[in-house]
C-alpha cells in the first residue's frame, strides 16, 4: 500500500514537471511555423545589422553611422547582446532569426508555467499561459524585446516568489539583471519594480521582521542598479534606456507605444474586463501593495499597447498567491510544495526525449520551408533602382529604413526614434502627411533630399506627382521613387515602372 501511494505521489511530480516543458516545446514549435508571424516588423533588418557592424569592428557604436541625418551624432546600443545573438545566427535567410525567437519565445512559456505551477493546477495554469500568449503575439517580432522576455519573467517572478515567502529575493537574481540590461532597454522595468515588489513582502511579513526586509530588500535594489550597469556602456545604458521616454507627443504616434484603443472591441479590452469581472463575482481581497502593482500593471498596458504583454504575463504573478488562498486551493498548493522537493529522473529523460525531437523536427521543417520577410517593408526593386541612379541623400519611409540600412545605404530616418529626437520626427511625420505641400518641400530641401522612397499609397508620395521640381522615377505595389525634375533621367526607368 505505501509503495503504491508512493508511486502514485511520483507520478503525478512527474507529470506536473513535464507541463512546463511539453508547453515550452509546443510554444516553440507553433511559432516555428508561422514564423512569417516574426518578421513583420522592419526594425529587425537594422538591428541584424548594428550586430554585424559590432562583430566586423569589434567595439561597441557610440555613435550614428547609418543615417546622414544624424550621422556622427551620440547613439548606444542598449540591446547589443540580442542584436549580436541575432547577426550570429543569420546567415542571409530568415530562418536562424525566427528559430532563436522561437526559443525565446517557448522558454517564456515554460518559465511562466514553472512559477504557475505551485499555485494553480496543469488545466487552469495552461489557460493562463494561452491567454498570456494571445494577448502578447500581436508584439511578437524577432527583436531584441522578445530574446529579453524569458529573463524579465524570471527576474520579476523571482521578486515575486520572494515576496510571496515573505523574504527577500535570491542574489542569484542579480546575473538576471546585468544580462538582461544587456538583451534591451526594458531592464529599467525590473528596477522601478523591486520597490513596489518588496513593500508587499514587508507588509505582509510579520512585525518583528519588517526592519530586517526592509534592510535587505534595498541592499537588493542598490545591488540591483548596480548590475544593471555591467554592460559595455556602464551607466550610460540606464541613461539610454530611458531616452525614449523623453520623447512626449511623438510616442502617441510611433504604433507600439500608442495607447490602448477601446473604441473597437479587443482581446485585451474583453480580458480586462473579464479579470475585473471575476476579481469582482469572487470576492477576491488584495492587498495594498498588490493592488498597486495591478494598477500599475493596468496603466502601463492602458499607457502604451507594447506594454501589454508584460501586464499579460506578471499580472497573473501577482494574482496567484490571493486566488490560490482564497479560492480553495491552499491544500493543493501544499501538496505541490512536497512533491517540487526533488525533479524525477522520468522528468529529465522526457525533456531529452522532446528536446531532440523538437531539433530534427525544426531542421525538417526549415529545410522544406524558406522563410519571407513581410514584403510591405521589403522594396528591394525600388531600391535596385535606386542604385541605378546613383541617389545619395534618400528621404525614405521609416518602414523602409530597416531595409535601406541591411543595404549599406544612409537612411533619412529609420527606427531609432531617440537618436532623431521628438522635433525631428513630428517635422518627418507631417512632411509625410502632406497636407502642406510647402512644409514637405522645405524639409526636402533643407536635407538636400535627392530622391524619395515611399509606400506607393503615401500622401507625400501623391502630392509629388504634382509639385514643381519632383519627378515620379519608379513605382510598384510597395514603393514609389521620385527625383529632382531636372536630374531625372529616362534610361533609368525601368520598363516594370508605372506610368500613371
Amino acid at each position: 500500500m505505501s509503495l503504491s501511494i508512493t508511486s502514485s505521489v511520483s507520478s503525478r511530480s512527474s507529470l506536473r514537471g513535464l507541463v512546463p516543458v511539453c508547453a515550452a516545446v509546443g510554444a516553440y514549435l507553433f511559432y516555428l511555423s508561422a514564423g512569417e508571424i516574426l518578421l513583420r516588423d522592419s526594425d529587425t533588418e537594422w538591428q541584424i545589422k548594428v550586430g554585424q557592424w559590432i562583430l566586423e569592428h569589434g567595439a561597441m557604436p557610440t555613435s550614428d553611422v547609418f543615417s546622414f541625418t544624424r550621422f556622427g551624432e551620440p547613439w548606444i546600443s542598449s540591446s547589443w547582446l540580442s542584436q549580436v545573438a541575432y547577426a550570429l545566427v543569420y546567415g542571409g535567410d530568415w530562418a536562424g532569426p525566427v528559430i532563436l525567437t522561437s526559443i525565446a519565445i517557448g522558454a517564456t512559456v515554460g518559465i511562466f508555467l514553472h512559477l504557475l505551477n505551485p499555485y494553480f493546477d496543469p488545466a487552469r495554469a495552461i489557460l493562463i499561459a494561452a491567454l498570456a500568449l494571445l494577448l502578447s503575439t500581436i508584439h511578437f517580432f524577432a527583436r531584441p524585446h522578445v530574446l529579453a522576455l524569458p529573463v524579465l519573467l524570471a527576474f520579476i517572478g523571482g521578486l515575486m516568489a520572494a515576496a510571496d515567502r515573505r523574504t527577500y529575493p535570491s542574489w542569484w537574481l542579480l546575473p538576471l539583471m546585468a544580462l538582461w540590461a544587456n538583451l534591451h532597454g526594458g531592464f529599467v522595468l525590473g528596477l522601478a519594480l523591486i520597490g513596489p515588489i518588496g513593500l508587499e513582502a514587508v507588509w505582509s511579513a510579520e512585525p518583528s521582521r519588517r526592519r530586517e526586509l526592509i534592510v535587505r530588500w534595498g541592499l537588493f535594489g542598490i545591488a540591483a542598479l548596480a548590475a544593471s550597469c555591467v554592460t559595455p556602456y556602464g551607466w550610460n545604458s540606464l541613461l539610454g534606456a530611458t531616452k525614449i521616454l523623453s520623447l512626449g507627443k511623438l510616442l502617441t504616434l510611433i504604433g507600439e507605444w500608442m495607447p490602448a484603443d477601446f473604441s473597437k472591441p479587443s482581446f485585451f479590452e474583453a480580458t480586462l474586463l473579464g479579470l475585473i469581472g471575476i476579481i469582482c463575482y469572487r470576492g477576491l481581497t488584495l492587498s495594498v501593495p498588490r493592488i498597486l502593482l495591478l494598477l500599475g500593471l493596468v496603466w502601463m498596458a492602458l499607457s502604451h499597447i507594447r506594454n501589454i504583454e508584460v501586464f499579460a504575463f506578471i499580472a497573473p504573478l501577482v494574482l496567484a498567491k490571493p486566488i490560490s488562498e482564497q479560492w480553495g486551493m491552499t491544500a493543493v498548493t501544499a501538496a505541490r510544495f512536497e512533491d517540487r522537493r526533488s525533479l524525477p529522473v522520468v522528468t529529465i529523460l522526457a525533456t531529452i526525449a522532446m528536446v531532440i525531437g523538437a531539433w530534427v523536427t525544426t531542421t525538417m521543417f526549415v529545410a522544406q520551408h524558406p522563410f519571407k520577410f513581410l514584403p510591405v517593408f521589403w522594396p528591394a526593386a525600388a531600391v535596385d533602382v535606386l542604385q541605378q541612379h546613383k541617389a545619395q541623400r534618400v528621404f525614405n519611409t521609416a518602414p523602409f529604413g530597416g531595409y535601406l540600412v541591411s543595404r549599406d545605404i544612409k537612411v533619412f530616418i529609420d527606427g531609432r526614434a531617440e537618436l532623431y529626437g521628438e522635433q525631428f520626427v513630428l517635422d518627418y511625420y507631417a512632411a509625410l502627411d502632406a497636407r502642406d505641400a510647402g512644409q514637405l518641400l522645405d524639409l526636402l530641401d533643407k536635407y538636400r533630399i535627392d530622391a524619395t522612397l515611399l509606400s506607393s499609397d503615401s500622401p507625400a508620395g501623391n502630392a509629388l506627382d504634382h509639385l514643381k521640381g519632383w519627378k515620379r522615377l519608379y513605382k510598384d505595389d510597395i514603393a514609389v521613387i521620385h527625383v529632382r525634375s531636372d536630374e531625372a533621367r529616362v534610361d533609368a526607368m525601368p520598363a516594370a515602372a508605372s506610368s500613371n
